[in-house]
């Protein structure tokens, strides 16, 4: 019941059809709709569905990307901040409830500032609602300030900025360089980034309103802070400043090794990002399909891990950090990614590692970014997809699949429709080539054994069970309409319950080839049963005409091949589970019955086709014939399903051999 829907909604762009997936969550009556842009057609989506690894960043993806800082910690204790959004609105208070005075109040609004300087965000009120224009991170470093008393503009005019040196992923800071207008025109350095890497380039920490030489004791003690911070899966940054003379920039344009260097640390600032109310529910929707999905992100290892077991990606503590992978040889890290589920402080360059290594164990590997950077693991990896929201143009452009609402749930659910897209093209070719078999044996077999089912022959030449103008009816009626509706079949209740489908598994497996030859022979058998049966002779004695017979063997084929509509359904699954779920499908047979009666008694459409009216009796005789079709088919799908109970009920293997754990 929780199934995605996805329907066309038009282009994008030249080869970019849009796709619209309405899922439905427990507990919801509304469909929410979310459109992913295939940026490689319809065959990305199918690609999709096949995937075995779902490599994610967190931010946006597994979370709402709606931060909120909770904590900032100062040299002299810690502040809590109340207030959910955008909303500068909200309690500052000491840790123990108390005010925030004195010293604590001090550090407090130098580190607001740094970060707020340090920030390209913009916070602003439009018609009574708050919104950021920029990053939300810096968002909510900006939303902090304003709860703590700080203005943007009284900062900004009398700090006006002088250069930046803009975040990268590789260095994991971001530094502006500014001119203080009331202190004699100082230059002022503020930095915001990772507190480890922040931490390292700093020689002084600010106590009230003086900076002191910063200690090993006191690093290890900043350090344990960001760690604290990072197990209440709190996204953790450090802010620094450093004063420097009142003379022009050095250097002309700016690089973060000039400016970055003897900083004082200012303070820690802790927010938190909750996870998006589906996200756990997506997760565990996608480990139940056998994939398995991996957090991939530049937070803190900490941070990574608390949310990475609350979502259900990870059941252990195992975080690989970036430093770490760029030590490990390639069969080292092949090794490692046996059983590591969660990546922090990973550059993008690890990223493209991680997808190799993937791909050398076989799997069909999904990786998400949004960087300018990710480009190139979005390119290697089997489905590159980039997030609409907050992707660059860049990333967009690489990627094969553009996530317009940057959701995993999304992603997951174009998972399902990219399995169901395949499971229709199966269910297509099931039927198209068990029916066409049926109609190649009853011609080879009815011309081979022509004289033993009493067909005349006159002169060496041999009747046809068919004519040539019914062959050609059958593939009309019966192939077309009912063919075109298994492009709409629903996706079975239990698309998402089996392991993804080999990468080397073609369309149509042997075990699909041993099912279309007996529904094939089936077909034939039952189609010349029913014409001996009505011409004298053969095995089975008759009495009617040619033209009788070959129109009773006419209806037979067609008959039969529309029960097999039901069987092409599934290879495994009952006729009889959701019969009903197509409507095109019930529409598509209901028409050909009524085209084929059209043949059958319009005097126009009897002398085309040679047919003769039948009787209810002849029509209840052609159909217990071809439902012979459907009913064996259900026997051989019960002993099949007989069987795969009779396995161990701790795995379920697939076509090809593939097995995945439940």
């Amino acid at each position: 019941q929780h199934a995605p829907e996805v329907h066309l909604r038009g282009l994008v762009r030249p080869n970019t059809p849009t796709i619209t997936a309405r899922t439905r969550p427990p507990r919801r009556s509304r469909w929410h709709e979310t459109e992913l842009h295939a940026s490689s057609g319809l065959a990305a989506v199918e690609t999709l569905g096949a995937a075995s690894v779902v490599a994610s960043d967190k931010t946006g993806t597994l979370t709402r990307n709606e931060m909120t800082v909770r904590r900032v910690v100062t040299a002299s204790g810690r502040v809590s901040f109340a207030g959910t959004g955008w909303a500068p609105h909200g309690e500052v208070c000491r840790e123990d409830g108390g005010p925030v005075e004195g010293t604590l109040r001090r550090e407090l609004e130098r580190a607001l500032a740094a970060a707020d300087l340090a920030s390209n965000a913009t916070l602003v009120e439009r018609d009574g609602a708050w919104q950021v224009q920029g990053d939300p991170t810096e968002g909510a470093l900006l939303v902090a300030a304003r709860k703590a008393g700080l203005v943007q503009e009284d900062l900004g005019k009398r700090l006006p900025r002088v250069a930046e040196v803009p975040f990268s992923s590789e260095r994991k800071l971001m530094t502006t360089v500014r001119r203080d207008t009331r202190d004699g025109g100082h230059l002022l350095v503020f930095s915001k980034g990772a507190p480890d890497v922040l931490l390292a380039l700093c020689t002084h920490e600010m106590v009230g309103d003086s900076p002191r030489p910063l200690t090993a004791a006191r690093r290890a003690g900043i350090l344990a802070a960001a760690e604290a911070l990072a197990e209440a899966a709190l996204r953790t940054l450090g802010v620094a400043l450093h004063q420097l003379g009142t003379g022009p920039l050095p250097g002309g344009e700016p690089k973060g090794p000039q400016l970055e260097r003897e900083l004082v640390f200012a303070g820690l600032i802790g927010m938190i990002d909750p996870p998006r109310d589906e996200a756990a529910d997506s997760v565990a929707r996608a480990r139940a399909a056998g994939i398995r999905p991996l957090l991939i992100t530049g937070d803190h290892p900490r941070t990574a891990s608390v949310i990475a077991r609350e979502l259900g990606i990870a059941d252990d503590d195992r975080v690989v950090t970036g430093a770490e992978l760029a030590r490990m040889t390639e069969a080292e890290l092949d090794q490692e990614l046996t059983h590591t589920r969660v990546f922090a402080r990973v550059d993008p360059i690890h990223k493209l590692r991680i997808v190799a290594a993937l791909q050398r164990a076989g799997a069909i590997v999904a990786m998400t970014g949004d960087g300018v950077n990710d480009a190139p693991a979005l390119k290697k990896a089997d489905i590159g997809v980039a997030m609409g929201i907050t992707g660059t143009d860049v990333s967009r452009q690489a990627a094969d699949l553009v996530l317009a609402d940057d959701n995993f749930a999304t992603l997951v659910a174009a998972v399902e429709e990219g399995r169901a897209i395949f499971d229709n093209i199966r269910k297509f070719l099931r039927f198209l080539l068990s029916s066409n078999t049926g109609e190649v044996m009853t011609m080879f077999f009815g011309v081979l054994l022509a004289e033993r089912l009493g067909l005349p022959t006159a002169e060496g030449k041999v009747v046809l069970p068919l004519l040539a103008t019914q062959v050609l009816w059958i593939n009309l009626v019966t192939d077309g309409a009912p063919a075109l509706a298994f492009g709409v079949d629903p996706p079975a209740t239990d698309l998402m319950r089996h392991p993804p489908r080999s990468a080397t598994e073609s369309a149509v497996t042997a075990r699909m080839w041993r099912g279309i030859a007996g529904v094939g022979a089936t077909m034939a058998a039952a189609t010349l049963f029913v014409l001996d049966a009505s011409l004298p002779g053969g095995f089975v004695a008759g009495s009617g005409t040619l033209a009788y017979a070959q129109t009773m063997a006419f209806t037979t084929l067609v008959l039969a091949q529309l029960f097999n509509v039901f069987n092409a359904r599934s290879g495994e699954v009952s006729a009889f589970v959701h019969p009903f779920s197509n409507p095109w499908l019930q529409g598509a047979v209901a028409l050909s019955i009524a085209l084929q009666a059209l043949a059958l008694y319009l005097p126009p459409m009897q002398h085309a086709f040679g047919t003769v009216p039948l009787g209810a009796a002849d029509w209840l005789a052609c159909t217990a014939a071809a439902s012979s079709v459907l009913v064996l088919r259900e026997l051989w799908k019960l002993a099949a399903r007989l069987r795969s109970q009779s396995k161990s009920p701790s795995s379920v293997t697939r076509p090809g051999g593939r097995t995945a754990a439940r």
